[in-house]
């Protein structure tokens, strides 16, 4: 039997990373293309048995017990030998020589995601962003064949092109014949024998990108927009992957959403909330004018229909609500002082007791239920 460590020039404990090197750094030696002649085929041949037997981790146990890797081990069952070769044996799988052929070195390449921030007046109306995108495309020097122009591939000697080699076992069913992927030419049939020196051989190579977003106008922060064919490259310049684009909406510093609608604070002087006025307010389509009604007082709601949020599915917007809140003056000058003083008089509140009244009957929420109930 052949000694496989010594053909790759490896110890018995080398790594896969390191069978891997030896045989990459041997194969660039001897292969034909470079030192031709029958002296370094066969040299090649051997070192590429020797990987195939050393890199499959089930053909290697089988070798380190002493037993023929391609033909059976050591016990009456043989080592190696997996259930799935034995459903490839029955079922059509490659068994009796049916062959699956070579992997395509083209195929479709990952999604890839990107975060987006927006502000809000974006999401309720949409916006229009670049966004850079850092992901793999086509290499222009190769065009995705990962071969230096003019040389291309050649089939593998290993498994003739077939991309994948066929071994006879010895099992308690018999000899079973299977077939699996050539690791000389990973299961492409063919080898590169000038790989792109841009690409190393990828077909594709990574580079930054800046895209014109349209963001619809409703979304919200955890929305995904998907843009078709815009993701990674696959390897050999196969079809690119999709981009998904994950939306996050700034914190805005009076507006707080909930659902499709705003909400905010209107803050108003003590004096207007017991005369009235109406009040401006700015909102993201302009200037709004509120009535405050006389004796308005801190928690009352004011909806202004139609001016939230752009509804992300469907037509129309949620509503802008406003919940008043009335300041009282903490610094009053003499004459100012007199004047609320008189006031107080007036409306016999010189010495005022206050009125207890239930917490579940008072604020926002207790007004709302009264509103309800018809109180």
């Amino acid at each position: 039997m052949n000694d496989y460590y010594a053909d790759l020039g490896v110890s018995r404990d080398a790594s896969v990373e390191e069978i891997k090197r030896a045989y990459r750094r041997q194969a660039r030696k001897l292969h034909p293309d470079v030192n031709p002649g029958p002296e370094a085929e066969a040299e090649f041949k051997k070192i590429s048995q020797a990987y195939d037997v050393l890199s499959d981790p089930a053909k290697k146990r089988s070798y380190d017990a002493g037993a023929d890797p391609y033909g059976g081990a050591a016990d009456g069952f043989g080592q190696g030998f997996s259930f799935s070769d034995i459903m490839d044996a029955f079922f059509g799988g490659a068994a009796g020589g049916a062959q699956r052929g070579p992997r395509s070195r083209r195929q479709r390449g990952q999604d890839a995601l990107i975060r987006l921030d927006i502000d809000l007046r974006g999401a309720v109306f949409g916006a229009e962003e670049e966004v850079s995108v850092d992901t793999a495309v086509a290499c222009t020097t190769c065009h995705g064949e990962g071969a230096q122009p003019g040389t291309g591939t050649r089939t593998c000697d290993v498994c003739a092109g077939r991309g994948e080699v066929q071994q006879v076992q010895r099992s308690f069913l018999g000899q079973v014949m299977t077939s699996r992927p050539c690791t000389a030419c990973q299961g492409f049939g063919s080898v590169i024998t000038d790989p792109c020196f841009e690409c190393s051989g990828h077909g594709r190579v990574r580079t930054r990108r800046t895209l014109t977003l349209k963001v619809p106008a409703g979304v919200d922060t955890g929305t995904r927009i998907q843009l078709g064919g815009e993701g990674e490259v696959g390897p050999g310049a196969g079809p690119a992957g999709d981009l998904y684009v994950e939306i996050v909406v700034r914190p805005h510093e009076v507006f707080h959403r909930r659902g499709d609608d705003l909400h905010c604070v209107l803050e108003l002087p003590m004096t207007a909330a017991a005369l009235g006025t109406i009040l401006p307010m700015e909102t993201l389509d302009g200037i709004e004018e509120i009535t405050v009604r006389a004796g308005s007082q801190t928690g009352e709601v004011h909806t202004l229909r139609g001016k939230g949020v752009t509804h992300l599915r469907g037509s129309g917007r949620g509503d802008l609500v406003a919940q008043l809140k009335v300041v009282t003056p903490t610094r009053l000058s003499g004459e100012q002082e007199e004047l609320v003083r008189r006031l107080a008089a007036l409306r016999g509140e010189e010495s005022p007791s206050g009125n207890l009244t239930s917490v579940e009957g008072s604020g926002l929420f207790g007004k709302l239920r009264d509103a309800f109930r018809g109180k």
